[in-house]
């Protein structure tokens, strides 16, 4: 391991000057007085949005599985009185399609069947009748899409959990692996982050089997219309199913055959559960939930109620108060939504690049400052599980929620040393230790570089792909493989703290980043969506660490880019493309998206390209509302694409579909809105842009 010295370039002009200084285009110069007006107006609108201690942060956006199965949650434990349940009822039919389903991310086209179960469950479990519109709908929905044979793994737990499935059918998790040894292939950290997190108290829900079922006149007959007596319960084996596959199901039912045993309270097996729940309360998050995400929160709570923990006992309290937490609670008028996870940190970094981009220090130092300062309190010096396979290494990063210490990522903490790279020169911030600070997030995630060259979002090297064999691995993705969009952050990062290009950690990830192009171009997008996202963070990274932007490889990616843009001058890609070869690059135009494309370009700065530019950046102007804001109901964000195995995969596969039981709905994926989105990134397109103008000047 081989830490850096940090001598950085001037930020603001490090992505333009490695960039080269080609010719400004007329067209650039025409917006001479459009520009400046529009991104002055959005940043008076963002500072808007700035929370009194200076952070901000916008909703994130998911489906309606985070409602319904909170409603399902409060009945397991007894709270079926819970003054929140109405209102999330409220909040699924809002979100409810006129053909009866909901779907995982607006515009998906179809609805989603494990979305669907389980809000149709949900409003039985509130008492609404079989017979309303609104649930016959959804029932003739679910059964015109091949029933509940269909439904994944999460989905058939929350069935058996109010007694409508047989736990014998779930995939087993036994709660011994807990013992697994680090260096083991099985061993829980080995596990993605989320994964981890969630398979705990799983291990329990699945060693216990219990269940609340619902009132008889509440249950979910009408999904069973053959009766369930002549229903087949077994979990569809996927198409191409290799040997490991098969031998995965055999051992699951091998697992509940021990399971059905009178030595359910084996000693042993108490023990392992004991050390279970120890590990579960170790890792309970200050506001009371767990990983900073909604899965191992609701299901550690659900867990701790099996195993006699009270409603009132500290854990307990704590983690059902954090549904009152407005950062992670909506609500509008009866409704509320309860977010999959929160992002301040995410938010607050890059809406301080944003401002700093449109030089907005000088109009509003006091807000900077006060964000500045927020986000260099958040960084997380106590190790987590990162450590378990980094014993020696200092904490040093950032995570993505209010409070998560426990899982620090690195594409938070690549950002964060960006947004505070603009003030470690300055006198006041040194005697805050803003040099420690950056040195300290340098080194870690230099130790967290994985063997490829890449970074994985939360953990080095995590990329056993025998795991995704295992059945309970069917809901999207079970590790966390380096990707290209935090790789590319990260080199950003570097190059703009003024490490040297030929440093090793540098040169193997550049080399890693380009082995992963794709042959038309682009790059994949891990965390966004998708090819536009990928391709928009490479790009100013390589100009960041002085690349040669002239070579080949990035031409093709840069014609790629405008080959994608639309006749309006914007840029779009539906989430479909995870899965719809044809809708790679395409689909609606949105700002986000479009700011992306504009980064990657003018990052690059050829001549032929300035219309392009020009063009998009007319986009955003003509989009952006009187108040300064932009308009965007589409998902940008990726929580996990739901291939399985965390990475790229081809899509022109005919047997793709067969292979993953999910199609463009994207069934196995988890995609995310975040509020913010539409607005840094378009500041930062657009002051990048007008940079680009100054210099041509």
């Amino acid at each position: 391991m081989t830490s850096a010295d940090l001598t950085s370039p001037d930020l603001a002009s490090a992505v333009l000057t490695s960039a080269g200084t080609a010719t400004q285009p007329s067209g650039l110069r025409a917006l001479d007085n459009t520009l400046p007006q529009a991104i002055s107006s959005a940043c008076e609108w963002l500072i808007g949005q700035q929370k009194p201690d200076g952070h901000w942060v916008g909703a994130v956006e998911s489906n309606a599985c985070m409602e319904a199965q909170w409603c399902l949650a409060l009945w397991f434990i007894g709270l079926e009185d819970h003054p929140l349940r109405p209102r999330l009822g409220k909040a699924l039919l809002e979100m409810q399609h006129e053909d009866g389903s909901w779907s995982v991310y607006f515009g998906a086209g179809h609805g989603d069947i494990n979305t669907t179960v389980e809000a149709y469950a949900a409003l039985r479990s509130l008492g609404y009748a079989e017979d309303l519109p609104a649930l016959s709908r959804a029932a003739d929905w679910i059964l015109s899409k091949g029933g509940l044979k269909n439904v994944r793994v999460f989905t058939r737990y929350w069935l058996a959990l109010i007694g409508e499935w047989p736990w014998q059918k779930t995939p087993c998790l036994p709660p011994e692996i807990i013992w697994f040894p680090d260096r083991f292939t099985f061993s829980i950290y080995n596990f993605a982050q989320w994964a981890r997190a969630t398979m705990m108290p799983l291990t329990i829900l699945s060693a216990r089997r219990p269940a609340r079922p619902l009132r008889p006149q509440d249950r979910l007959d009408a999904l069973f219309p053959d009766g369930r007596e002549n229903f087949d319960y077994e979990l569809p084996a996927k198409a191409g199913e290799d040997l490991w596959g098969k031998f995965f199901r055999s051992a699951d039912r091998g697992l509940h055959s021990l399971q059905s045993l009178p030595v359910r309270r084996f000693a042993p097996r108490e023990a392992a559960i004991r050390h279970v729940i120890e590990w579960i309360i170790r890792h309970q998050d200050a506001d009371g939930g767990w990983g900073g995400i909604q899965p191992p929160w609701i299901y550690s709570l659900m867990a701790l109620h099996v195993e006699g923990y009270q409603i009132y006992h500290p854990v307990m309290a704590k983690a059902l108060d954090c549904l009152n937490d407005p950062g992670w609670r909506r609500d509008e008028g009866d409704a509320t939504w309860i977010q999959a996870t929160n992002s301040p940190v995410w938010d607050t970094m890059l809406a301080i690049m944003a401002l700093h981009d449109a030089d907005a220090e000088e109009h509003h130092s006091p807000e900077m400052e006060k964000a500045l300062g927020w986000l260099l309190d958040r960084q997380i010096r106590v190790k987590g599980d990162w450590s378990v396979k980094l014993p020696d290494t200092e904490p040093g990063g950032w995570a993505f929620e209010y409070a998560n210490d426990k899982y620090p990522d690195t594409d938070d903490t690549a950002v964060a040393l960006i947004a505070l790279a603009s003030c470690r020169h300055r006198p006041e911030w040194q005697q805050r230790d803003i040099e420690g600070a950056l040195t300290r997030g340098v080194n870690w995630l230099i130790a967290m570089q994985s063997s490829c060259g890449g970074w994985g979002a939360f953990d080095k090297d995590n990329n056993k792909s025998i795991l995704t064999k295992i059945p309970f691995c069917d809901f999207g993705e079970a590790l966390d493989p380096p990707s290209v969009d935090v790789t590319a952050h990260v080199l950003e990062a570097f190059g703009l703290l003024g490490i040297s290009r030929n440093h090793d950690s540098v040169q193997r990830a550049l080399a890693w980043v380009r082995r992963e192009q794709e042959p038309e171009g682009p790059w994949f997008g891990r965390w966004g969506v998708n090819y536009l996202y990928g391709t928009g963070a490479v790009l100013p990274a390589l100009a960041a660490i002085g690349e040669d932007m002239t070579q080949p490889y990035i031409d093709k990616a840069c014609e790629w880019l405008v080959s994608c843009q639309q006749e309006d001058g914007g840029w779009g890609e539906s989430c479909a493309s995870y899965m719809d070869i044809r809708s790679v690059g395409r689909g609606k135009t949105t700002a986000s998206q479009t700011a992306w494309a504009l980064m990657g370009l003018i990052a690059v700065n050829r001549p032929q390209d300035h219309r392009a530019i020009t063009d998009g950046c007319r986009f955003l102007i003509d989009q952006q509302q009187n108040n300064g804001n932009w308009k965007e109901l589409e998902f940008t964000g990726t929580g996990f694409p739901g291939y399985g195995v965390g990475q790229t995969i081809r899509l022109d596969d005919p047997m793709l579909s067969k292979r993953l039981l999910q199609g463009a709905e994207l069934s196995r994926a988890f995609m995310l809105r975040y509020d913010l989105y539409r607005q840094y990134f378009p500041i930062m397109a657009l002051s990048r842009a007008s940079r680009l103008q100054r210099a041509g000047n």
